[in-house]
């Protein structure tokens, strides 16, 4: 990798700050605020591994207020310096709490009170002496701000903006770095790095251990570039792998949803000791803090579908049943909460079809035509989407559509996909087939399953 590849992969402090020589408006003395960024800022973002960018060094082009509120809505750290009350620094600190819960630092100087909006904010402050900061000040700031930032990237992060302390389930801002060009070195790198890791999946596992050895500390990692990683661990199902880059993620990465949901998948994949009990606990936390969501409970339903499955091939009937009813609850319920996503929805058919009681069968006529019409509207069978294509083809196998799975088959087989999918895939016809079809179904769900393991 290059250096500019190496930087461009780092999390990024964006500095909001006053440029030049500035005249405090409540004391009247002229402050060299250049030689504060230079000479206790930067060094202190350096000094922690993290790229620092300050407003006036934006190089993006076009609208300046555009560039400046993409770097406070998608840089991992903003460091404010409060002094003079400069308004637009002051604006664009409400612009960042309004965005991120944490890693937002105010800094001042003390040649003046901070006014009483934000006199409560933990700020660090920092001595001048005429105006410019001694050696003994920039020593001091730039200690401060480096332990600072190592503690949020150590965690467990403490929310820092105001909003998210006083509001809970404050929403905040989710935006993608793609979505502009102020981070085009980091989509660009990005990119590159996705292709290594195409190349990486292909020839396994300890290629893939390559690539994250030579990222170094994964602390001061973009984050995009280390859920990347993540999921390259999953497509080869090395969910060990997994489960040990996420405990080493930054304490910010960690919290967020995405990333505890692939650990509780990851958990249950990998199935340790107590590693199933750690995952449910994970989703059932993210339930109570985020609420219900697709994607949660369908990961909770495969949990509770795998206890199912053994519990079953044990012949522990009783505790299978309850598994089972756990399972089509949970999927059931992700599918209500966004039936717009079949996922969790065609999980809950396929066990229903297994449970095969007269109640269960009714669900099951309740619950098809709402998932194909979920199906149907991302492009059914004319999609390019693996899971899609997965979907439509359990839903004519279960309504013992042949033209239509004659029709997806070949789709399925040919799309863009990992081997794991289509293992997924494979489980549930081979469910579908143990629920002792008529001659014809068993025929087409054997031809099915033959064309997935081939």
């Amino acid at each position: 990798m290059t250096s500019e590849m190496d930087a461009a992969g780092k999390q990024v402090c964006f500095v909001d700050m006053p440029f030049g020589v500035k005249t405090d408006p409540r004391s009247g003395i002229e402050i060299d605020f250049d030689k504060i960024y230079n000479r206790g800022i930067r060094p202190a973002i350096e000094d922690a591994g993290l790229q620092a960018i300050r407003g006036d060094q934006e190089q993006s082009g076009g609208v300046i207020h555009s560039a400046m509120f993409a770097r406070l809505l998608l840089s991992e750290f903003v460091i404010a310096d409060l002094t003079t009350a400069n308004p637009n620094v002051f604006y664009e600190l409400g612009v960042r709490h309004t965005a991120k819960p944490y890693t937002t630092i105010p800094i001042f100087a003390t040649t003046s009170t901070l006014p009483f909006d934000v006199a409560l904010v933990r700020g660090i402050p920092y001595e001048l002496e005429s105006g410019s900061l001694t050696d003994e000040a920039a020593e001091a700031l730039r200690s401060s701000l480096k332990e600072r930032i190592e503690r949020a990237l150590d965690g467990p992060v403490s929310k820092d903006s105001p909003l998210f302390q006083l509001f809970n389930g404050f929403p905040g801002i989710e935006m993608s770095h793609e979505v502009t060009d102020v981070f085009r070195e980091r989509a660009e790198y990005s990119d590159q790095f996705r292709r290594r890791l195409r190349v990486a999946k292909s020839e396994g596992v300890e290629a893939l251990n390559a690539v994250r050895a030579e990222l170094g500390d994964l602390k001061r990692v973009e984050r995009g570039v280390l859920m990347d990683l993540f999921l390259s661990y999953r497509d080869v199902d090395a969910h060990s792998e997994m489960v040990d880059l996420y405990e080493e993620f930054p304490s910010g990465l960690r919290e967020s949803v995405v990333a505890r949901q692939q650990f509780a998948f990851a958990l249950n994949r990998r199935k340790g000791t107590g590693d199933e009990d750690r995952a449910i606990e994970t989703l059932k936390t993210l339930l109570k803090e985020t609420g219900e969501s697709a994607e949660t409970l369908g990961l909770l339903g495969r949990i509770y579908k795998d206890r199912y499955m053994a519990a079953e091939q044990s012949g522990d009937d009783i505790r299978a049943g309850a598994f089972l009813d756990q399972a089509i609850v949970a999927y059931t319920r992700g599918f209500e909460a966004e039936p717009m996503d079949y996922y969790p929805g065609i999980n809950a058919v396929s066990l229903l079809v297994d449970k095969g009681t007269e109640e269960a069968l009714r669900e099951l006529s309740r619950l098809v035509p709402l998932v194909t019409f979920a199906a149907v509207r991302v492009g059914g069978a004319e999609s390019d989407d693996y899971w899609t294509l997965a979907t439509v083809l359990e839903l004519g196998l279960i309504g013992e559509d042949a033209e239509l799975v004659d029709k997806v088959l070949p789709r399925l087989l040919v799309v863009d996909s990992e081997p794991w999918m289509k293992q997924t895939t494979l489980e549930t016809v081979n469910r579908l087939l143990s629920a002792s079809p008529g001659p014809e179904s068993a025929e087409r769900l054997q031809r099915v399953s033959a064309a997935l393991q081939a």
